[in-house]
């Protein structure tokens, strides 16, 4: 992570409240999550795929479009699991989570449009249980507090709110 890289995620997000989609895909028991450089508590967060939404476009549509720029995958957008709030001294996210089936295509990490030429997706995985297990929580995103295998995720449902890294 650079100074750069955080400097410029907190320039375009920070200081507004931005909606964002993300998609939860699990295949063979497995979550789809990208590493996003300069983005959490220390130097990078495992996140699910999506992105902010884009004004005259409905969620699906966002979410479409997000899934495949990041991960080259088609997918059909499910039914809506959770939404989490996630507020902190520079950043203030509500995001939409669904549930997202794979249609096609090939996986490969994309890019995010909104960065330019400071990107910050930098790789992406297939978590299952033993990697969740084993990845340290803060290098995942809050949505994975107290959840153990990938399948629990969509279990989750209602409104959750973390402020300064902490459920409230």
């Amino acid at each position: 992570m650079t100074a750069n890289a955080r400097d410029s995620v907190n320039q375009k997000f920070g200081g507004k409240v931005r909606v964002r989609v993300g998609g939860i895909l699990i295949e063979d028991n497995k979550v789809l999550l990208l590493k996003h450089d300069s983005v959490g508590k220390k130097d990078y967060l495992w996140s699910p795929p999506g992105g902010g939404m884009e004004f005259g476009e409905n969620a699906e549509e966002n979410l479409k479009r997000e899934f495949f720029e990041e991960t080259g995958l088609q997918i059909k957008v499910d039914e809506l699991l959770f939404i989490n709030e996630f507020i902190n001294n520079k950043i203030h996210a509500i995001e939409l989570f669904f549930k997202v089936k794979k249609t096609g295509g090939i996986l490969k990490l994309g890019n995010d449009p909104e960065m330019g030429n400071q990107q910050i997706l930098s790789d992406l995985a297939f978590f299952d249980e033993n990697k969740l297990k084993n990845t340290e929580k803060d290098y995942l995103h809050n949505m994975f507090i107290g959840i153990n295998k990938p399948q629990e995720v969509l279990n989750l449902k209602g409104y959750f709110k973390f402020v300064n890294n902490s459920i409230k």
